[in-house]
């Protein structure tokens, strides 16, 4: 098996369809790789060399999901850095919600803190939720989400947040 790229506090640079590059935090793996769980912040950044690596914390995140690493494995998310002194207390794995719209029902979903590939607890919960929503986010999908939230390119506004 070939050895991922990446670990648990990597910080990597997500391309975003308009320009510039958002940043992410992979703050878990799975046991057999392919599957993580991320956070996601902005501002959009315009060239590789302007990504801060510092202040990062779960709670400034933009976004959060679990998704799969084939932009890491195809290099299309570049490696910039890690967390320093990363502690995956500092980034923790929230509940989801598994949630069904039309018919009104919700469930609370709750992965192995130590396996995403391990559901450790679902049952029915108030609808609807505000909890996450249940799912696994393409590279794409991931590329789009971030850059409608982050908003449009601003050459004004497109700096990285180091000061």
């Amino acid at each position: 098996m070939k050895k991922r790229p990446y670990k648990e506090g990597t910080i990597f640079a997500v391309p975003l369809p308009n320009g510039g590059y958002a940043r992410g935090v992979i703050a878990r793996t799975s046991k057999k790789g392919g599957l993580l769980f991320g956070y996601f912040f902005g501002p959009r950044i315009e060239q590789l060399n302007q990504v801060d690596l510092s202040n990062l914390s779960a709670r400034h995140a933009i976004y959060s999901k679990l998704f799969g690493d084939l932009g890491l494995i195809k290099e299309d998310w570049p490696l910039v850095g890690s967390v320093s002194a990363w502690d995956r207390s500092h980034w923790p794995l929230p509940d989801f919600v598994r949630q069904d719209d039309l018919g009104k029902k919700a469930w609370l979903v709750r992965y192995s803190d130590d396996d995403l590939n391990q559901i450790e607890a679902e049952y029915p919960i108030e609808y609807p939720s505000q909890l996450p929503r249940n799912g696994l986010a393409g590279y794409g999908f991931v590329e789009s989400k971030l850059d409608m939230m982050i908003g449009p390119a601003d050459k004004s506004a497109c700096v990285s947040d180091a000061g």
